[in-house]
């Protein structure tokens, strides 16, 4: 299951994305709104799994459980079959990691070399044929810059040639690839810690709706699973409410077409998963104070948790989604998305592995574990309190990083990788 679905997902919502063309004004406008439509799907997938078929597993089979799900795989397959002849391809320019060791292995040997004026960098120059979308200096990582410096060497007749080796001269654009990269890397990182408050909405919200009393009308009993539900409807309802009424607000307000920032809207559902683990702690108080007295708290007291995690992943999910798909190098879009996946496998270990130290910390000296196979004999809230600290030091350090954060400056033109037409800048470089 895992590696079918690491194969997939990250590609095809990629390639749905490139079906927008980035030149078309309207095209790009509706890209924004691509993964909102996205979103909005997959949570529709995930109420319609937790509350349909795990009502059919529970109360009347697993197999035709998932004879639903293999019927329904079938059917998406066939009709993603039917759409072919009407998708749009992107035309495949190599590796994509190749050009980054370029310009690396190019800087490394220009290393003592002085860096000229950007303008004096080489980029390669502009075509009519569609290739790759060009990218303007920026004045970050100037050592790379190195690696766009134009060169002249003398040959044994006097003459000079020019040195035309892809691992000795690389674009401004191949430079500002890899400086995007690098600097994404510190926002990845601290994305991953909000994958661990991801990994609480079917972890142990699930564990606390098994330990309260999940019965309606005296005689149905909600599977604990299905709460998930709730965070399902509050993606769906935020996405909706964000991408219809919220965006165009706006888009008149700012006058720019994506409204606020990718990094401001993820930096808004941050705050709102710590508010959804803030309330998560207080109500596993008040649950934990209740079974101490022999008595089961109403399961939809956890309602407003899943309720405001779903909210605060209408904007952080989808944000963080545009985020990957759009700040990557054009040729690294499907590993974009990976990287967007990364951030909920991650977050899940890393879910794991702070259990295991809290427990072991918290039975050093013959304590009590906090966390516990018996809810009711654990601590829980005290997991949750840590977490809610967790997550505010990971937002501090997510803002100053989005404070300094350089987007992708796109120019609105195309180059193509394989010109070296460097005569008049070789002749401005020597003088």
């Amino acid at each position: 299951m895992a590696l079918a679905t690491g194969g997939y997902k990250p590609c095809l919502e990629s390639f749905g994305a490139d079906q927008f063309d980035d030149s078309h004004s309207e095209e790009r406008k509706q890209k924004m709104s691509f993964f909102n439509y996205w979103s909005i799907a997959l949570c529709t997938g995930l109420f319609l799994g937790v509350t349909l078929i795990v009502y059919v597993q529970d109360y009347v089979s697993w197999g035709l459980g998932f004879l639903i799900l293999t019927i329904t795989m079938v059917v998406s397959v066939f009709v993603f079959i039917l759409g072919r002849p009407f998708y749009r391809y992107k035309v495949a320019l190599g590796s994509p990691l190749t050009p980054l060791l370029h310009v690396l292995v190019a800087a490394v040997a220009k290393r003592k070399l002085h860096c000229p004026a950007p303008s004096l960098l080489y980029e390669a120059p502009h075509t009519g044929k569609l290739q790759r979308r060009r990218l303007g200096h920026t004045n970050r990582l100037r050592f790379l810059d190195k690696a766009a410096i134009i060169e002249k060497y003398e040959s044994n007749n006097g003459a000079y040639r020019k040195e035309q080796s892809p691992w000795r001269l690389a674009t401004v654009t191949q430079v500002e690839e890899l400086k995007l990269i690098i600097t994404m890397a510190p926002i990845w990182l601290t994305s991953l810690i909000f994958g661990i408050g991801i990994a609480q909405g079917h972890t142990f919200f699930i564990k606390q709706g098994s330990a309260m009393n999940r019965k309606v009308w005296n005689h149905f009993e909600i599977p604990a699973a299905s709460m998930a539900a709730l965070t399902a409807l509050g993606m769906i309802a935020t996405i909706a409410f964000y991408d219809k009424v919220l965006l165009p607000y706006l888009r008149r307000a700012t006058g720019k077409d994506r409204g606020i920032s990718i990094l401001k809207r993820i930096g808004i559902g941050m705050v709102i998963l710590i508010i959804s683990i803030l309330i998560s702690a207080l109500v596993e108080s008040k649950r934990l104070k209740a079974s101490l007295k022999g008595k089961k708290m109403n399961v939809f007291w956890l309602a407003p948790q899943y309720l405001i995690l779903g909210i605060g992943d209408g904007f952080s999910l989808v944000g963080l989604q545009e985020y990957f798909y759009d700040q990557v190098p054009d040729t690294m879009r499907s590993l974009g998305m990976a990287f967007f996946l990364s951030v909920i496998g991650v977050g899940s270990f890393l879910t794991s592995f702070l259990i295991t130290i809290v427990n072991y910390v918290t039975t050093m000296n013959g304590g009590k574990k906090w966390i516990g196979k018996d809810l009711n004999h654990s601590r829980l809230e005290y997991f949750y309190w840590l977490l809610t600290v967790i997550f505010v030091l990971d937002l501090c350090a997510f803002v100053l990083l989005a404070k300094n954060y350089k987007y992708k400056n796109v120019q609105r033109t195309v180059v193509e990788d394989n010109s070296c037409d460097i005569e008049k800048k070789l002749e401005l470089a020597c003088h």
